[in-house]
């Protein structure tokens, strides 16, 4: 089990951009694909991204692709995702997680407690 930490969230105007960062103090994320997930009072999860090992963003959902993008920072034990261009619908609770791909689609494990983002219009 992986235990995960995130930060970076934050109130910010349509159109900004934030930083959402994941670690883990006892765990080496380079054996791990990391990626986010989010929650909002309508949907208890939505997929938002998974990074292998190799540092490649094997999954970015629809609705962030061209706007959002994950990367590792190895040296640090970092997991990030970069979101560019927010929308009042990317507000949510951030959750970074172990991901794999199950049936259909991708799942995710050991999240933190997430951290807050808010779009203002």
């Amino acid at each position: 089990q992986v235990q995960l930490v995130e930060s970076g969230g934050g109130l910010v105007q349509y159109g900004g951009s934030l930083r959402l960062s994941c670690t883990s103090s006892g765990s080496a994320l380079d054996d791990y694909a990391i990626g986010w997930f989010r929650r909002t009072p309508e949907k208890e999860r939505e997929g938002v991204s998974c990074i292998n090992s190799r540092g490649e963003n094997a999954f970015l959902a629809d609705s962030v692709k061209g706007r959002f993008v994950g990367f590792r920072d190895k040296t640090k034990n970092m997991i990030y995702l970069q979101m560019n261009n927010l929308k009042p619908d990317d507000t949510a609770i951030y959750f970074c997680a172990t991901c794999w791909y199950g049936i259909g689609e991708y799942e995710y494990e050991d999240w933190g407690r997430g951290t807050q983002v808010t779009v203002s219009s």
